[in-house]
């Protein structure tokens, strides 16, 4: 072979071998989440980190739970659940913590994402009614025309809200719903007139009612207060993932239920005060006896196991084929919404 040909065989040469470097390290990173100082890189979007009924999310990671599993996680705060599944489906986190029934009306607009572990077997969220309105406001069906607080347009508290109005015969179009997210801002909205009522959780809940600002017109705060109002089991905050990615990275998906369950049997086997001993300070909102107070009243909500409870899903959905105009006359395979395989693996 003449030195020529060599020459201009060369650079083909080394064309060729950064394409397939190139090739290979797209390939790696469509494949699944990154690995960095021996750890598996995940991200993961709360609804709202310092609402006790996420608490689970911070709680594994003060544990200690994830990097025990090998994960390295950040999470990240959004204001509701809904946000983070948004992305979530936009591929920009690995994997959300919202209210289990987004995967129902995602799966009515055509889209695939499950529930892989289930972290509160009930709301944890009330109506307040501001206190001014008290009188006016006694009862669900009292609520018709009234501005009513959500965190957000087509959050967890909107659902709640919508299933709540439909058990008297109230419409969505029927009332104002104001976005006014939770903690300060939702007092702020309350004690300004904002708005009349709101569905919220703790400790705002507890700050409201210290206060004097606010009464709770309906509490969702305890499986036993849950079943009473709705009339059956309303599994609410867990983790959620595309189905996609979970049929592809099961192994990825089983560390992360297991620590997440090994937190909630944590949760169980601990006081409020020693669970609120492992929480941000900032969580408290100033007054650390009315979060542990708030939290003793609700640690019912919290799954033993991480199980989806028997019937829940069945519940959820009848609530969205009676309430809400983009599920009714939908066919919803609710396998596909939730598993309970990583979790009993964990378990």
């Amino acid at each position: 072979m003449s030195v020529k040909r060599q020459w201009l065989r060369q650079p083909m040469t080394v064309l060729i071998l950064l394409l397939a470097a190139l090739a290979s390290a797209c390939g790696s990173s469509a494949s699944g989440p990154t690995v960095s100082n021996g750890k598996i890189q995940l991200k993961i979007m709360v609804g709202g980190l310092s609402k006790q009924i996420y608490l689970p999310n911070m709680l594994t990671q003060r544990l200690g739970y994830f990097a025990q599993e090998g994960l390295a996680v950040t999470l990240i705060d959004e204001a509701s659940g809904q946000s983070a599944e948004d992305e979530v489906l936009a591929g920009q986190v690995d994997a959300g913590s919202g209210s289990y029934n987004h995967t129902i009306e995602l799966q009515a607009a055509g889209k695939q994402m499950e529930c892989v572990v289930q972290l509160d077997i009930a709301p944890g969220e009330a109506e307040i009614v501001a206190t001014r309105e008290a009188g006016q406001i006694r009862s669900v069906s009292d609520l018709k025309g009234k501005n009513l607080g959500v965190t957000e347009l087509g959050s967890g508290t909107q659902t709640l809200t919508t299933v709540l109005l439909h058990k008297v015969g109230i419409a969505p179009n029927q009332v104002h719903f104001v976005p006014v997210g939770a903690g300060d801002t939702f007092i702020a909205a309350l004690q300004q007139g904002k708005i009349d009522a709101g569905m919220t959780t703790e400790p705002t809940i507890s700050r409201i009612l210290a206060s004097g600002i606010g009464k709770v017109l309906v509490d969702l705060r305890t499986p036993q207060t849950t079943q009473a109002a709705l009339g059956g089991p309303y599994p609410f905050i867990c983790v959620f993932m595309r189905n996609d990615y979970v049929n592809a990275h099961k192994d990825v998906v089983q560390k992360l239920v297991n620590a997440y369950v090994k937190t909630l049997k944590w949760i169980h086997s601990h006081t409020a005060e020693q669970i609120a001993d492992m929480m941000p300070a900032d969580y408290y909102a100033g007054n650390k006896q009315l979060y542990v107070t708030a939290l003793q009243n609700q640690l019912a909500i919290f799954s033993p196991d991480g199980l989806m409870p028997a019937g829940g899903p069945e519940f959820v959905l009848s609530t969205e084929q009676q309430s809400n105009s983009s599920v009714q006359g939908k066919q919803i395979d609710l396998s596909a919404t939730y598993t309970n395989e990583f979790a009993s693996k964990a378990s």
